[in-house]
């Protein structure tokens, strides 16, 4: 019983010095991008992302509640294309999600509020550039984290990793068809 609690003890310390090392260790500021080529021109590419319903045809967190409430606002594709979700699910929460810039057929730029589960702000980039007949497609968020959230981000990361993969997957269906 006593090997046990040394074993639980050095489990918590671990869990406390990690805690530690990464509030002080990460920055404020959290970035994750992920890069994927597509084969089509960016023409193509830029019809499933230039407004608000076309990206939510590809984007992987609408698969988290079917009965998620989504409304669209704006003129589609130009700034201030808007649409807000809203779901009793905590995995797909509530908030919007707006156009702030358009270059067409090479960027555009959204903010996203967050309303719950977390409250919080966020930018998204999908920067398209080409590759011959492909597109070489970049997509980012960048957000500012809480101090207490910094312990979270190797999770966040691999969330991340797997929602822009699924995402890039559902992109490419559409795209490459």
């Amino acid at each position: 019983m006593k090997t046990f609690f040394k074993i639980i003890g050095g489990l918590v310390l671990l869990l406390v010095v990690y805690s530690v090392i990464a509030m002080l260790a990460f920055g404020e500021n959290y970035h994750y991008e992920k890069i994927v080529v597509i084969n089509a021109p960016k023409e193509k590419v830029w019809q499933q992302i230039s407004t608000m319903k076309a990206f939510n045809e590809w984007n992987p967190w609408m698969k988290l509640d079917k009965n998620m409430k989504v409304t669209y606002t704006g003129n589609p594709g130009e700034v201030g294309d808007k649409y807000c979700w809203d779901s009793k699910n905590d995995d797909a929460g509530a908030g919007c999600q707006e156009i702030k810039e358009v270059i067409p057929n090479e960027k555009q730029r959204t903010e996203m509020l967050f309303k719950r589960p977390f409250e919080g702000q966020a930018i998204s980039d999908i920067v398209l550039t080409s590759e011959g007949n492909s597109t070489k497609v970049t997509w980012s968020m960048d957000t500012k984290q809480e101090t207490w959230m910094k312990i979270m981000r190797p999770m966040m990361d691999y969330q991340m990793g797997k929602s822009y993969d699924e995402g890039f997957a559902n992109l490419k269906v559409l795209v490459e068809k």
